[in-house]
């Protein structure tokens, strides 16, 4: 089964592929290459063993609400 790839590296998963992960419009999925470099693609909430992104933990806990010139002239200045 084969797909072409867009110029912003998209492709259509075939829906025959869709059917069979029971994937609708909005669905996450997660890829992976497995050791013999065959991507392996699976609906997220399938597979509870793929662990979240490191940062995923940290995103949105910051206490301070910078703002963006406030902190662009922290990071630019010489001291």
């Amino acid at each position: 089964m084969a797909t072409t790839l867009t110029s912003k590296g998209q492709v259509t998963i075939p829906k025959q592929i869709r059917d069979a992960l029971n994937l609708a419009p909005g669905s996450s999925v997660e890829f992976a290459v497995n050791s013999n470099g065959e991507v392996v693609i699976n609906k997220a909430d399938a597979n509870p063993d793929i662990h979240p992104d490191r940062f995923d933990r940290s995103r949105g806990r910051a206490d301070i609400k910078w703002r963006t010139d406030e902190l662009m002239a922290l990071l630019r200045s010489e001291d």
